[in-house]
């Protein structure tokens, strides 16, 4: 079912998600909390959706992006569900990147992210997940996580004149990020 996706300004957006206690993963409604997020993040072409930006309080977050048409420079990432999820940083450099979010419409502005990062927690059948992801997917991780922890990409602005509106950005922006966004992923393959 898809899902209202809230915005800037919903006290649920700064709140803290609750952990899911591993033995009500398998249950009706946890189960069905995931098939929304990922019908709602499709629906609304994003890379990602976190329970908070559905008003759930819940540490649940999935991420995908396949020819994203929000995101065209973004690399693919398969549909990953995750639950409880943490994040270790693998390295103190970071890189700058544009941002956006369903829960900020219709702009994007500049963030530093972690370009390695060790991603892990629990799938939806509550089995161990534990992957490394590295450069702009390593940025999409750490956007859903923050989700889970109140935060919005506009908590991270590098300079706050770096946001922009979609149309700005399409404009002004966007041509020398993609190209940014192509070394990037030659250093890092992702």
């Amino acid at each position: 079912m898809i899902r209202k996706i809230i915005e800037i300004g919903h006290p649920a957006l700064r709140e803290i998600a609750k952990t899911v206690p591993k033995a009500d993963i398998a249950s009706k409604e946890i189960q069905r909390l995931v098939d929304d997020l990922i019908d709602t993040m499709r629906y609304a072409n994003g890379a990602g959706l976190a329970a908070t930006q559905i008003a759930v309080p819940l540490r649940v977050c999935v991420i995908e992006v396949k020819k994203n048409p929000r995101y065209p420079y973004k690399p693919d990432i398969p549909l990953t569900v995750l639950i409880n999820p943490k994040i270790t940083l693998l390295t103190d450099k970071r890189i700058a990147v544009y941002e956006g979010c369903l829960s900020v419409p219709n702009l994007r502005g500049q963030v530093e992210r972690c370009p390695e990062i060790k991603v892990e927690g629990l799938d939806r059948n509550g089995e161990k997940v534990n992957f490394v992801s590295k450069g702009i997917s390593a940025g999409t991780f750490q956007h859903e996580l923050d989700h889970l922890d109140g935060l919005l990409f506009t908590d991270h602005l590098k300079d706050a004149s770096s946001l922009s509106t979609l149309e700005e950005f399409a404009v002004h922006h966007e041509e020398a990020f993609k190209e940014k966004v192509m070394t990037i992923v030659e250093e890092y393959g992702s």
